[in-house]
């Protein structure tokens, strides 16, 4: 859904995964598009530098832009300890509360501003799903480890420091995203089908636990139809409407990819331990998340791949073409 004119698009925290996607369509369409990162990179677009702390010569990008995406935050593909605690939330609320003063003081701010957030605000959850209405922010849950209140503080933090700025000329939309599916090395999908491809994609402990996940055609257009419809802003969840059971969504990716109908379970036991030898979180992994799109699916969004079956074949036909494998069985 392409917009009716060029835009100026600014995207601090724009050298990561998402990011780049997100940089190289708006390139693609015919936008001006401007990262903003702490560390210089190569790229197609232009990348201008910050500390990510302080204002700088960068708040010029931010003056007279249409959009701003802030995507700023460090990984969280790390184990919890308390420097990384402290990194991960402080690159999240500092670069928010940035990004917001320079808004504040641009003579001509943008129309549009829109922070990243997360759907790991939404407590673990089996039973239902959970949307903008009626979504219950996690944290207090029975059964939940007290380490995952961690990424709930995290979350919630973040969107109070968005929702906080001064920006009265500017339309705020706050992306509760989901994992979001693209066939690029490096990225969410890329790891799984590593799995996959060494027989090590069953299930993830229970495997009752839900996934949500947005293919990345589909994060593209919704934010491309969120520029669109300036009637919205506030918390607007980005995933695909149809969250699927850990224990399926490996399936799906096994049988896609090779026909597979065996890969050897993760028991939770086991995902601890792996947990510490790659420094990183369990939580990433065995918290359920099922999260629903209402608002986008009341808008009128409609979905290029709503179910994983469909999302799946076409990330992996494009993964291929990217890396070049043919289609073969699995070791």
């Amino acid at each position: 859904m392409p917009v009716a004119r060029p835009l100026r698009i600014v995207i601090p925290g724009g050298t990561g995964q998402v990011g780049n996607i997100l940089a190289r369509h708006f390139r693609e369409q015919g936008h001006s598009v401007t990262a903003i990162a702490r560390h210089p990179v190569e790229a197609e677009w232009p990348v201008v530098l910050w500390d990510g702390e302080n204002l700088g010569p960068w708040i010029k990008e931010v003056d007279g832009a249409d959009v701003v995406i802030n995507l700023a935050g460090r990984s969280v593909n790390c184990r919890y300890n308390a420097a990384n605690r402290r990194e991960i939330k402080n690159s999240r609320i500092f670069t928010t509360r940035l990004v917001g003063d320079a808004i504040s003081v641009a003579k001509k701010p943008p129309r549009l501003w829109m922070n990243a957030s997360t759907a790991t605000i939404y407590r673990h959850a089996i039973d239902r799903p959970m949307d903008e209405f009626s979504g219950e922010i996690g944290g207090d849950e029975p059964g939940a480890p007290p380490r995952w209140r961690f990424s709930i503080d995290v979350a919630t933090s973040w969107e109070k420091a968005f929702f906080a700025a001064q920006t009265p000329g500017t339309r705020k939309v706050a992306l509760r995203s989901a994992m979001t599916m693209s066939p690029d090395p490096g990225g969410i999908f890329d790891h799984l089908l590593r799995l996959v491809r060494w027989g090590l994609g069953g299930p993830s402990g229970p495997g009752t636990q839900y996934i949500s996940w947005i293919h990345d055609v589909d994060f593209v257009r919704a934010i491309e139809f969120l520029i669109q419809r300036e009637d919205m802003e506030g918390i607007v969840n980005l995933a695909s409407p149809c969250p699927e059971r850990n224990r399926e969504f490996m399936c799906i990716l096994r049988r896609t990819y090779c026909t597979s109908y065996i890969g050897l379970p993760a028991p939770s036991w086991a995902l601890r331990i792996g947990a510490l030898f790659m420094a990183t979180e369990t939580e990433l992994i065995l918290k359920s998340r099922r999260v629903i799109p209402k608002r986008l699916l009341d808008a009128g969004f409609e979905f290029h791949f709503p179910n994983w079956r469909g999302a799946c074949q076409d990330l992996i036909n494009r993964w291929r073409e990217i890396t070049g494998e043919e289609d073969r069985p699995c070791k």
